[in-house]
């Protein structure tokens, strides 16, 4: 039995959406084989499936100082996982195991980062992104001086913030919409992709 996308309206076809929506939903298709649930369950609203959109690729894909990818996703694992958003630590586990090509990694950052086998780098970003996503969020100088010390930059900083915030308010909607994570995402950088 398939587990509904959304407990709210999602397109009978992505033919029926905005061309600019159906357009970003096919190039992503085009790149992982499938449209992952999100998309669709945010499809409902255009005006805010681009925000959100806009917003994430604004983070993700921005090239850091520092902070590679693979960390990047990290943020969202650990995150996700605190706030219990399958959804999210499903999907983004998939990208964090290809982006660090570790089959490991997501899930140790997933249940609890602080016993998994991390750099004192990654320890710090990870505390510092519960820090500010799920607690007071402040930006004292003692944290500060912890993350420069730690390699990051002052817009290292503000990205790891800006992530564990961001995904807060994506794990509630997807938590909130119901929205379970695609099977795809489950094997990817498992199992060797198909060609």
């Amino acid at each position: 039995m398939t587990q509904p996308i959304s407990r709210f309206p999602v397109p009978e076809s992505i033919h029926d959406l905005p061309d600019d929506i159906r357009d970003a939903m096919l190039a992503v298709q085009e790149k992982a084989g499938f449209v992952p649930n999100v998309f669709l369950m945010l499809a409902h609203r255009p005006a805010e499936f681009r925000a959100f959109f806009a917003y994430h690729d604004a983070l993700m894909e921005r090239e850091s100082d520092t902070l590679t990818q693979a960390e990047k996703e990290m943020i969202v694992v650990a995150t996700s996982g605190r706030n219990r958003c399958l959804y999210c630590v499903v999907a983004h586990g998939a990208l964090v195991r290809i982006y660090s090509k570790d089959p490991l990694l997501a899930d140790q950052v997933a249940v609890n980062h602080r016993v998994a086998d991390l750099s004192e780098r990654h320890r710090v970003m990870l505390d510092f992104a519960f820090h500010t996503g799920l607690e007071v969020g402040e930006l004292t100088d003692a944290w500060q001086a912890r993350l420069l010390e730690a390699g990051f930059t002052l817009d290292d900083i503000w990205d790891i913030g800006a992530i564990a915030a961001f995904f807060g308010m994506s794990n509630r909607l997807v938590t909130l919409a119901g929205t379970p994570p695609n099977e795809e995402f489950y094997l990817m950088g498992r199992v060797p992709r198909e060609k």
